[in-house]
């Protein structure tokens, strides 16, 4: 299943966007084959959408993703070893773990970090709470997506500046003309609709027509 093809069938405006939606896929598929990490950052609505994407990536979408048998052994060593000091059914956790455990995409969703970026609100600069967190996160290969429909929201540039500093990849997911992100980023997807609104409901179809479609590679 093509889901970036399927997409652009349902919403031929983003036509003009096909290859630019492909190629931010092909990174982060790059990234999570060579074990790195994404991070995602944005604002409002757009921060919303960071946490949506973890999701996606972060367990099971439209395919099974089992634990494989290596860790499953894994996980009953440790509970025989439980078993000798409590009265833990091996056999029956063990099949809880399998039925249960999800294969995740190692992704992190900036704006949650409520503790952190209301610290460094308070204590600092709220515009650096994103660029902090890619600082302390980030390593080369990893991925920061940036999401922001101005393409000018200075706490999603600033951390956007970072993550080049810091030799990661950045994928804008903007509007219109893409503001100062397009400036910075290796690969950016701008909805043709520069009402924010309409901007984020594109952005939902992109990220799951490429949520999708990583899972559909890797699984």
């Amino acid at each position: 299943m093509n889901y970036i093809e399927n997409l652009i069938n349902r919403k031929p405006h983003l036509k003009s966007e096909q290859e630019n939606i492909k190629n931010f896929c092909t990174l982060i598929l790059e990234c999570y084959k060579n074990g790195n990490k994404v991070l995602i950052c944005g604002n409002g609505g757009s921060s919303a959408d960071s946490a949506h994407i973890v999701g996606e990536l972060m367990k099971a979408f439209k395919k099974k993703r089992k634990i494989d048998e290596t860790f499953k052994t894994n996980i009953h060593k440790v509970l025989v070893d439980l078993s000798k000091t409590t009265n833990i059914d091996v056999d029956k956790k063990l099949n809880e773990f399998a039925d249960t455990m999800e294969v995740g995409l190692p992704t992190i969703d900036l704006t949650s970090f409520s503790a952190l970026n209301t610290a460094i609100s308070n204590d600092t600069n709220a515009e650096y709470v994103y660029a902090n967190s890619v600082n302390g996160l980030g390593k080369a290969g990893d991925i920061l997506i940036a999401i922001s429909t101005s393409g000018n929201s200075k706490n999603v540039v600033d951390a956007a500046v970072v993550a080049k500093a810091k030799n990661m990849k950045v994928l804008a997911l903007t509007a219109g003309k893409g503001g100062v992100l397009k400036n910075l980023a290796d690969v950016v997807v701008s909805s043709p609709d520069s009402e924010c609104y309409l901007a984020q409901e594109d952005h939902i179809s992109i990220y799951h027509a490429i949520c999708l479609q990583i899972e559909e590679e890797l699984f």
